[in-house]
């Protein structure tokens, strides 16, 4: 069932039939827009910052985070009434906050006539972290400014509807997950706005307070202690949910405000999250609610329409069928995505090869104690002034091509194949 509920991001190829209708690429709306050469940066590009959810200078793996509750010594944006009253907010707004920088629709004014100046950019990145973003993601700080700049005079020129936030801080976000390259963070954009407007059901009213029911449950938390890598753990556990209670559709409001909450933080921007996923107790009556259309919906919108690197997705206690469910999908993911699938079974010790268990809590084999979900609960929670403001929607086609009705109704056939065949032999 983990394919339905988290899948990797990956490069931003399309997913036949998925959750946002099919887009021109890019190279097709403009000229390939390759990182220019050296030059002054304008004075115009100016940015806010993300205060960042880090561990200690020198911390190891296992090391708890500062306060040992998700930072309270360096809390997440939007932490407390400090932070929601900050000027430099990159969320999306509906337009009523006089902080948010958003695309002007056509025919408006020009972008600096009546908007307040963005606040100036400072990149909370320690030196380490510089050094890696370098290396992986291709950001240079000499540049950085600049190619935000390009990101943004590319909304403005190809997609001026779109009603995004402009600020530096956040369009970093999608250079970032595409390595800086200008033409995918663009097509990255567009289908984060598109997904979200595919899928009311989802994405209205998405707020911390309104999914809190699945916050007190269990559903999704946040382990307290990053990894070695300085990646933070999400742990999923669908056996926590009760059909009869909600939808399936708040547990993946749940996920998906657990994710907008840890990709405000730069680091995890750098350094990516890893999956933790616990199948124990689901039976397949609980399975036959993650039907194809919902898994396709989130597969489409965690590889192409979200600005997260999830560098692992660890699978334990899982059932026998998930291995005939993920054949199925496997190819709807991209190879480097289903590389990082990891199905451990009942085998505590080869989870414990990919994450210490210095890190784990004593449910898993680990030695930090029992599982606690409040802390979590608690930082999200206080975080919904962040969420207030519903994100801008884009009206975009939404017809699909035939191949692509093709390619879902045979995803759906096979899928409730393997349900029924299941369902007959056990």
């Amino acid at each position: 069932m983990l394919w339905v509920t988290l899948l990797g991001q990956g490069p931003d190829e399309k997913i036949p039939g998925g959750p946002f209708p099919p887009q021109p690429s890019c190279s097709s709306l403009t000229p390939h827009r390759s990182r220019p050469g050296p030059a002054p940066i304008p004075a115009a590009t100016r940015g806010g910052p993300l205060p960042a959810l880090r561990a200690p200078s020198g911390a190891g793996p296992g090391t708890a985070l500062p306060g040992g509750r998700f930072g309270s010594g360096a809390p997440l944006p939007g932490d407390g009434a400090a932070e929601r009253g900050r000027s430099d907010s990159c969320h999306i707004m509906s337009g009523d906050s006089d902080c948010t920088r958003t695309s002007p629709s056509a025919g408006s004014p020009s972008d600096n006539e009546f908007l307040p100046d963005r606040p100036k950019y400072v990149c909370s990145l320690s030196p380490d972290l510089i050094t890696k973003a370098r290396e992986e993601l291709q950001e240079k700080p000499e540049w950085r400014l600049r190619d935000v700049q390009a990101l943004r005079d590319m909304v403005c020129k190809d997609y001026p509807s779109l009603g995004t936030c402009l600020d530096d801080a956040f369009l970093l976000r999608f250079l970032r997950a595409r390595k800086f390259d200008y033409d995918r963070a663009l097509q990255l954009l567009v289908n984060y706005h598109t997904c979200r407007r595919s899928w009311p059901e989802v994405f209205n009213n998405l707020k911390p307070s309104a999914i809190k029911p699945v916050l007190e449950s269990g559903f999704v938390t946040v382990l307290p202690r990053l990894d070695p890598e300085g990646r933070h753990i999400v742990c999923i556990r669908p056996d926590r949910w009760t059909p009869s209670n909600y939808p399936i559709t708040e547990n993946i409001r749940a996920i998906y405000l657990t994710l907008e909450k840890l990709i405000q933080s730069e680091e995890t921007q750098v350094n990516g999250i890893v999956i933790l996923a616990d199948y124990k107790g689901v039976s397949l009556s609980k399975a036959s609610h993650f039907g194809p259309f919902v898994a396709k919906k989130v597969i489409g919108i965690l590889q192409d329409g979200f600005p997260i690197r999830i560098k692992a997705v660890n699978i334990i206690n899982e059932p026998r069928i998930f291995k005939g469910i993920f054949a199925i999908i496997k190819p709807f993911l991209k190879e480097k995505i289903a590389n990082r699938f990891f199905l451990h079974g009942c085998d505590l010790n080869s989870l414990h090869q990919n994450i210490p268990p210095v890190i784990l809590p004593e449910e898993y084999g680990g030695t930090s104690g029992k599982l606690d979900i409040s802390a979590w609960n608690e930082l999200l929670l206080a975080s919904e002034e962040d969420f207030l403001h519903d994100f801008s929607q884009l009206v975009l086609p939404c017809d699909s091509s035939p191949q692509d009705m093709l390619r879902t109704v045979s995803f759906s056939d096979q899928v409730m194949r393997l349900l029924s065949g299941y369902n007959s032999k056990y």
